[in-house]
């Protein structure tokens, strides 16, 4: 069966795509209807506190469609107006199709025609000759009655379509309620806080989007008209307008934006200057837009990675043509908040969400089974520099060592493979120290009160010994090597030992060594049976020692319960390493230092 469910699940996507092609004449303009209709019901709901449901419907429908019906009718006839005017610029076109044929004589470009032209004839020679065909002359039929209506042929199915989807986005308005109670009722009842979370989600992020997008295009619109209308280009709000169009459309939209102005400039502007200016205004427009007005206004806003976003725009043009292309942002929204609150769609928003596809421990611990250590170093370097330095040790670098000993116990990875996670992450410790040292040192230099911030750095005490000791190997030698780090500050000396040991010859040596406390590290996901004896032995033959245990461990992996090492004789037993350097600071009634935020996941799970 579980070879079954993958081809299941491929074939029920295929045949998604397929109803999805098929099915276009209706569910494109259902899909575009329903995009209004996320977009006008914030002024209709406004607006009917004061007039009613149904006037605020028809008016804000009535307003907005008439207001794109009069911009469209607007530009097809400035665009009429232009192509009328275009034979009046062909000695410009022509003066400068001359100056770059002038610019290429001699060159480059006159050796390279010369070729083409030569390779033409000589074909033009080896072809067989053909008897010339008689052209066939067709004349259209004039007696019908209809052909005065001739024209209106083109316009019907673009209409007719128009029509359809101001219907659909007028009833959808006034109907908007019950459709979502329908809908509700169609998913299920015990569905209420998922579905409801969902459609106020895509709600406000599918307006925010076109919200935003609507604003940087009005910006962007005003700004090519000003430019051009100074550049004294013909029909600037023509361009304008379409430029703001082209905006709502992903990637290729700015471009094909401002080539119909650029052509235009060559061909009706007397010499090059003024189309350079031209080109130029274009290029510093689009500096700013897409630096300075996407980055206040749009970042954000649609909550899709630009890979994800690119993808999608190539599928949903291949499936719904240029309609497709203007609606893929939209429709890439509203797949991710699907992916984020229906489980069976939880792919959909780890492949295109902007959001990290791994926590960042996962993602540390990647980075050194790929043997990426490079990475695995700027990773630690960027949560110095925006965490909390002192977490860096609980929050990346200790989940790494219980992952890789619960996959070699998986058999998932070797003892060799993870020998090699345990020695890169011995060599990062270091570099992890140093780069919190730096970190404190900038902040030092540039704000003396927020190098404060952290572990404190206190005055002159008598220190105390504490005997670290490895109880399982390797990595819990490492791990000991980062509590090292962490109470660095502090008049605390821990002296490390990863010989192993039987548990009578670890007492003598706590006894013959003086240590004040003992603090054993014993990562999960091993059992903590081995630790529960050593402390056993030890509370018996020592009962003036204090006993810290060290379980530290990520949220998946840690103990449920501590009470078994507590009863066994433990002073403490901890799950973070900022746990064990608080408890050891207690006793010598130092500060404590908040713990990371894995701590309050913990917690919740």
């Amino acid at each position: 069966m579980k070879s079954i469910k993958p081809w299941v699940t491929f074939a029920g996507g295929v045949l998604v795509v397929v109803v999805l092609y098929w099915a276009q004449a209706v569910l494109v303009p259902f899909a575009l209807a329903l995009l209004l209709t996320f977009v006008l019901t914030p002024p209709v709901t406004w607006l009917q506190r004061w007039v009613g449901r149904v006037p605020a419907v028809l008016l804000v429908a009535t307003l907005v469609f008439a207001l794109l019906g009069l911009a469209g009718w607007g530009v097809t006839r400035q665009m009429n107006r232009l192509v009328d005017d275009l034979p009046g610029y062909r000695a410009n076109i022509r003066e400068k199709i001359a100056d770059v044929r002038g610019a290429g004589k001699g060159g480059t470009v006159e050796k390279l025609q010369e070729t083409l032209e030569g390779i033409k004839t000589d074909l033009d020679a080896d072809a067989p000759k053909l008897p010339a065909a008689r052209a066939v002359v067709v004349t259209p039929d004039q007696s019908g009655w209809m052909s005065g209506f001739a024209w209106l042929g083109p316009l019907v199915g673009p209409l007719g379509k128009a029509g359809l989807v101001a219907a659909m986005v007028i009833f959808m308005l006034l109907e908007r309620r019950d459709l979502r109670d329908r809908l509700i009722g169609l998913i299920g009842r015990g569905q209420l806080a998922t579905t409801t979370k969902a459609f106020d989600e895509a709600g406000s992020r599918v307006s925010r989007q076109l919200l935003m997008q609507s604003l940087v295009s009005g910006l962007y619109g005003i700004a090519v008209y000003v430019g051009l209308y100074f550049l004294n280009v013909p029909y600037p709000i023509v361009w304008a307008m379409l430029g703001a169009a082209f905006r709502f459309i992903p990637y290729v939209g700015p471009a094909l934006g401002a080539g119909a102005p650029i052509l235009v400039s060559l061909a009706a502007l007397d010499g090059w200057t003024s189309p350079l200016m031209v080109i130029a205004l274009f290029l510093v427009l689009e500096l700013f837009t897409n630096l300075v007005l996407e980055t206040a206004l749009y970042a954000g806003a649609a909550g899709v990675s630009q890979v994800a976003l690119l993808v999608s725009v190539a599928f949903w043009t291949w499936l719904w043509g240029p309609l497709g292309l203007l609606m893929a942002s939209p429709l890439t929204v509203c797949l991710v908040v699907l992916g984020k609150h229906v489980p069976g769609l939880a792919f959909v928003g780890t492949l295109m969400a902007d959001t990290s596809a791994l926590p960042p421990e996962h993602g540390y611990y990647q980075r050194l089974l790929a043997r990426d250590q490079s990475e695995a170093a700027e990773l630690i370097d960027s949560h110095i520099k925006t965490e909390p330095p002192y977490t860096v040790y609980d929050t990346l670098m200790l989940p790494a060592l219980s992952y890789a000993e619960r996959d070699r116990l998986e058999q998932r990875l070797s003892m060799e493979e993870e020998a090699a996670v345990v020695d890169a992450t011995r060599e990062l410790v270091a570099d992890a120290a140093e780069s919190i040292r730096r970190h404190a040192d900038a902040l030092s230099a540039a704000a003396p009160v927020a190098a404060t911030e952290g572990p404190a750095v206190l005055g002159p005490r008598d220190p105390m010994d504490v005997l670290g000791y490895a109880v399982n190997g390797v990595n819990d030698e490492v791990a000991l090597s980062m509590l090292t780090r962490l109470v660095g500050d502090l008049p605390i000396c821990v002296e490390i030992l990863g010989t192993r040991m039987q548990a009578q010859e670890l007492v003598s040596l706590v006894r013959d060594r003086k240590f004040s406390v003992v603090c054993f590290a014993d990562l999960p996901p091993s059992p903590s049976s081995k630790t529960r004896y050593l402390v056993k032995k030890l509370r018996a033959a020592l009962p003036e020692v204090r006993i810290a245990v060290g379980r530290w461990a990520p949220p998946g992996l840690a103990d449920e319960s501590a009470q078994a090492l507590v009863d066994a004789g433990a002073n403490h037993v901890a799950s973070l390493l900022i746990e064990s350097r608080n408890y050891l600071g207690g006793l010598l009634e130092l500060p404590r230092i908040p713990t990371p935020d894995v701590a309050r996941k913990r917690e919740v799970s």
